[in-house]
């Protein structure tokens, strides 16, 4: 029996730290047949999302049984759909520990991503520009 996913992730897979993250939730779901999804913001599938590309690159983002959401409470839903990390998600959804969390993710981390990110689209339009010229 197939198990149909009730739980999709989006997530930039040319961001090498998203990658690398959900990468590993993605072998674990298919080793233990979790009904996840994991979609690359870089493919067709973002347009299910509803998502622009830009708003889409700056945080993670986890549709689960119809309910959106993004950022540190997305990674909660999703750890919270695997037995390995069940633990992760209670401990970082205690208060006080979910507030710091998602200003740290809000405020530091996916900002810091998103900001590389950006970076790397920069130079990779500088790059074509320059061949084009030549």
């Amino acid at each position: 029996m197939e198990n149909s996913p009730k739980t999709s992730v989006l997530f930039n897979a040319t961001c090498p730290i998203c990658n690398f993250e959900i990468q590993n939730y993605a072998r674990y779901a298919v080793a233990n047949d979790l009904p996840i999804r994991f979609d690359d913001l870089n493919t067709d599938a973002r347009d299910q999302w509803g998502l622009d590309a830009d708003t889409a690159a700056r945080r993670l983002y986890v549709l689960h049984e119809g309910s959106l959401t993004s950022g540190i409470p997305a990674f909660l839903v999703l750890w919270a759909q695997m037995p390995k990390y069940r633990w992760l998600a209670r401990v970082v959804g205690l208060p006080g520990i979910r507030q710091v969390a998602c200003a740290a993710y809000d405020f530091v981390l996916a900002l810091a991503i998103y900001r590389w990110h950006r970076l790397r689209l920069r130079k990779k339009s500088n790059r074509s520009l320059s061949r084009t010229k030549t």
